[in-house]
This record gives structure tokens, C-alpha cells and sequence, in this order.
């Protein structure tokens, strides 16, 4: 599972390294905070491995409309 974060898949659909990271901190605080995955949890599975698999399938991106943050197709 995190050998998906080697791919820049993941980094494309958030828009950057930076944008993924904080993406990925704000959604692991919540998970640690009691938050349900947002996607089936496999046994063995980590919260990294939720998160990552969460973002893959979709199920949370940033709020570009609610922020400041340049959607990925604006910056080129």
C-alpha cells in the first residue's frame, strides 16, 4: 500500500509533495482523533495505509473551493 506513494499518481491527483503531506497529516490526526476510515480496513492495516488507500480511491481531497490553494489544473 504505501509503495503508492512512491508513484506520482498520488502526488499528481493532490496538486504536489507539499499538498499530499499536509492532505495526509490533517487526515491522520483525524483517524487518530477516533475519525471512522472512510474506506474498508483490511486487518494489519495502518492508519498511513487508510489514508493513502482514502486518497487513491477519492473519498477525501482538499477543499480547493473553501481555500486558497490552487487547484492542481492551475498551476500549469
Amino acid at each position: 500500500m504505501i509503495e503508492a506513494l512512491k508513484s506520482e499518481e498520488i502526488v499528481e491527483k493532490v496538486g504536489g509533495r507539499f499538498k499530499l503531506t499536509a492532505l495526509m497529516q490533517k487526515r491522520l490526526v483525524e483517524l487518530m482523533q477516533g475519525a471512522r476510515p472512510l474506506v474498508e480496513r483490511q486487518p494489519g492495516m495502518t492508519n498511513m495505509e487508510v489514508v493513502v488507500q482514502e486518497i487513491l480511491e477519492d473519498k477525501i481531497a482538499i477543499d480547493y473551493d473553501k481555500s486558497d490553494v490552487l487547484k492542481p489544473d492551475e498551476l500549469k
